[in-house]
């Protein structure tokens, strides 16, 4: 899919280099979205050819649209933490700086 960044770039999540799926756990009922806290929001995190990371957010709601937004690598390795991803080795430096 293809979406317009705010700062006017184009990303294709089918040529982005990484990609995590947000964590889900089981409340009894549904899964919840680690990234979200929702059972209807839902977060991936991709890194882009260039290397730069976002999110594309999606939503079980009728009528709302999916949309994209950059992090920086922080937010990235706060987001890959959160999810239960495995952290990139050139990002593992930030690991203390995000995580206590």
């Amino acid at each position: 899919m293809r979406y317009r960044m705010e700062d006017g770039s184009v990303v294709n999540t089918d040529k982005a280099s990484q990609s995590w799926d947000e964590g889900l756990e089981w409340n009894g009922s549904n899964n919840i979205s680690q990234a979200t806290g929702s059972q209807w929001l839902h977060e991936r995190l991709l890194r882009s050819r260039k290397g730069r990371f976002y999110k594309e957010c999606e939503s079980d709601y009728q009528g709302s649209n999916s949309h994209v937004e950059w992090v920086d690598d922080r937010e990235a390795v706060r987001w890959i933490l959160l999810n239960g991803g495995v952290i990139p080795e050139d990002l593992k430096h930030l690991i203390n700086e995000v995580e206590e």
